[in-house]
This record gives structure tokens, C-alpha cells and sequence, in this order.
């Protein structure tokens, strides 16, 4: 099912597509709110040039706006509490935390604002949009996978999203690092994001 078009410079495309509509996508139009409860947004990162490690932001909150009949106008915003950073070791979050990387204190969120979203074949999609972290706002493309829609067993209308993007953490500013006696860095630049979002339609208002 697709949710977003790529935008054609042909007129008569545009009509032809304006006019199939699927009324299952339209049906989808609306406001949703992220469920943190039923959601995870977490980061690998390469750790001392031979393992990988894992971690989440427990606490995060955002919202979905989705035109299923102009699918251009959909949108996305999300807000992570980067003191809820999860890596398994509560040393390692304390590290992460700190001025040595995301001083959450001073910048307690991350936020992504979405600008534009395109189709790029059946149900994958690249969203793009601004990625702050700190004091510093970047671009960024997020590949998603639309999983479907259901109601669940409370009768709430749902979506579900899968996916990830790759940054630079020196980008955004996240640039400690220390040396290895046999070469190389203790913490790798690159970084992957990964997102699996399930969303809550919001009722009609009466």
C-alpha cells in the first residue's frame, strides 16, 4: 500500500494518480500519536573496532500526520528524553549522558521534524527531515517500511513503521573518542538509527 507519491513534473500522471486513489490508504488519513509503549528508537555503534553495542531511548513522544489522499502532506515529529539512554550498563549511559557526548543536561532532547517523504517501491519510503542533537540540526534521511494497519483489542486504530539511517555522530557534534594501543578508536563515527513505530489514530473530532 503506498503512502507517499513521488512527485511528477507530468500533468497527466499527477491526474491519473490523483484519480486511484485506494480507498484503504484513504482511509488512514488522520493524526496519530507514536506509542512509546509498543515502540523503540535505538543506535549501534561500533565499540573498540571489533563488537557492536546496542542501546534505546526509553522515553520518547511524537506524532504522525497522514494524507492518504495526498500523501504529500504527510508529516512526521518525534521528541527522545536523552536521559533515558539505555545501553545495558549503567556506567556506560552515565558517560553518555555527560558533556563528553550528549550533555543532556543541557540539551535534554534529540528531535527529528520531518520535510518531505517520497515512495521509493511498494511499501519502503524515505522520509527526510531535520535531525537536532545538541545545539546542532542537520539533515537527515530515514528509510521505513510501512508494516499495515489494524485495530487492535481496544478498538484503537493503528500503523506500524520499521526502519533506519546511518549518521556521522561528529556531525552533530559527538566527537570524544580515545585511542587504542593496537590502532584504531574506542567508539566508531558512524552511527545507525533504527525506529520501529507503532502509531494510534486519534478520534475524529465531533
Amino acid at each position: 500500500m503506498a503512502l507517499f507519491n513521488r512527485k511528477s513534473d507530468n500533468a497527466a500522471a499527477a491526474a491519473t494518480t490523483t484519480a486511484a486513489v485506494d480507498p484503504a490508504l484513504a482511509a488512514l488519513t488522520g493524526d496519530y500519536t507514536i506509542d512509546p509503549a509498543h515502540s523503540s528508537i535505538g543506535f549501534t555503534v561500533r565499540h573498540a573496532m571489533v563488537t557492536n553495542v546496542r542501546g534505546s531511548f526509553a522515553e520518547h513522544e511524537g506524532s504522525l500526520k497522514l494524507d492518504g489522499t495526498d500523501p504529500a502532506n504527510s508529516t512526521a515529529s518525534i521528541d527522545v528524553k536523552i536521559a533515558s539512554v539505555d545501553t545495558g550498563i549503567k556506567d556506560r549511559d552515565g558517560h553518555l549522558v555527560s558533556g563528553d557526548f550528549f550533555d543532556a543536561e543541557k540539551f535534554p532532547l534529540m528531535t527529528f521534524r520531518s520535510t518531505s517523504a517520497e515512495q521509493l517501491g511498494g511499501d519502503t519510503y524515505r522520509v527526510t527531515g531535520d535531525l537536532t542533537i545538541k545545539d546542532v540540526t542537520r539533515p537527515l534521511a530515514i528509510d521505513l517500511e510501512f508494516n499495515g494497519s489494524a485495530k487492535d483489542v481496544y478498538g484503537n486504530e493503528r500503523v506500524g513503521f520499521e526502519g533506519s539511517a546511518e549518521i556521522l555522530r561528529s556531525d552533530w557534534g559527538l566527537t570524544w573518542n580515545a585511542a587504542l594501543e593496537t590502532g584504531g578508536v574506542m567508539v566508531s563515527d558512524k552511527v545507525k538509527l533504527n525506529f520501529d513505530i507503532s502509531a494510534i489514530k486519534a478520534a475524529p473530532q465531533a
